[in-house]
């Protein structure tokens, strides 16, 4: 059985991918170190603190907060231990289905996710969304939804 031959990517392509690569890469570690620096957690930990600051009743089963806050089942367990020690966050069965675990925000994690959050925005901000114009700012977006739609149709996962 012979092998297609690959789909080579084109100039245009490559210099795309190679901007598209640089971003993945600077982009975190940038969000992480102005967390890290200014508020003293990581960009994970302000993701999980800030899902939990969205959901009704400040509440979500430990399940649907790895899935927003893109990241494993057992990362999210160890995080959320670290953040149960400070006092950020409580973990407890769900009342409805005791085989789940919901996690809860504290008034103490509220707290910290309204002090981290502005300077996070202004990180965003500076790096992300003021660059760029209006239509520049929906095209990413409509890029970014179509890029993690072909990623899940592709079976694996976001985080």
């Amino acid at each position: 059985m012979e092998t297609p031959e690959p789909r080579w990517l084109t100039d245009d392509e490559t210099q795309c991918w190679l901007v598209l690569a640089g971003v993945l890469v600077r982009l975190p570690a940038e969000l992480d170190a102005q967390l890290q620096r200014d508020a003293g957690i990581s960009h994970f930990e302000y993701r999980v603190l800030a899902g939990l600051s969205e959901a009704p009743g400040r509440n979500l089963r430990m399940s649907e907060l790895a899935m927003f806050a893109n990241g494993s089942l057992s990362r999210l367990s160890h995080v959320a231990k670290r953040l149960e020690d400070r006092g950020w966050l409580r973990r407890e069965p769900d009342p409805d289905n005791v085989r789940f675990t919901v996690a809860t925000l504290t008034d103490a994690g509220w707290e910290k996710v309204v002090d981290s959050a502005p300077g996070h925005v202004a990180a965003v901000r500076r790096m992300v969304l003021d660059p760029l114009t209006r239509s520049q700012v929906r095209q990413l977006h409509e890029i970014g939804r179509r890029i993690l739609a072909a990623t899940d149709d592709a079976g694996r996962p976001l985080g």
